[in-house]
């Protein structure tokens, strides 16, 4: 049923896989689909605040999200399963989308964390990107 299972992690943040990790294994196991897990790295947002950093700084974050990745892949995804290090740079509910459609994506797993008054308002990546998916969004829980 599913190719191919787009993962999103935070390697920042446990909660953002622990739970997800083990049931994108269990689906890409299941239907032998290769797992493609992404991370990714926030862009400065506006230019005024870029300009504060050395201009080789964005490369480093980027090649440094890329090592920690295939680290933690190698660590927490089966061997038998076939997986692929996808690392994004920008808004995290925009690069997930934008990697479904690049890679043809039949699901995405990704968790979510109980609202805070702030999410009411400004709304979370999980939430945008359920929203916006055109494919199947499986969303992990605490």
């Amino acid at each position: 049923m599913f190719q191919h299972i787009l993962l999103a992690v935070d390697l920042e943040a446990k909660d953002s896989w622990s739970k997800s990790v083990p049931e994108a294994v269990n689906y890409a196991k299941a239907f032998g689909a290769t797992l493609h897990v992404i991370t990714v790295v926030p862009d400065f947002g506006m230019s005024i605040v870029g300009s504060f950093f050395p201009k080789e700084h964005e490369g480093k974050m980027l090649e440094d999200a890329a090592k920690r990745l295939h680290e933690f892949v190698d660590s927490n995804i089966p061997k038998e399963v076939k997986s692929q290090v996808v690392v994004g740079h920008g808004s995290a509910y925009e690069e997930i989308l934008a990697m479904q459609r690049r890679l043809k994506c039949d699901l995405i797993i990704m968790s979510a964390h109980r609202p805070k008054m702030q999410d009411y308002l400004l709304g979370p990546n999980a939430a945008r990107v359920v929203r916006h998916a055109n494919c199947s969004v499986l969303v992990v829980r605490d």
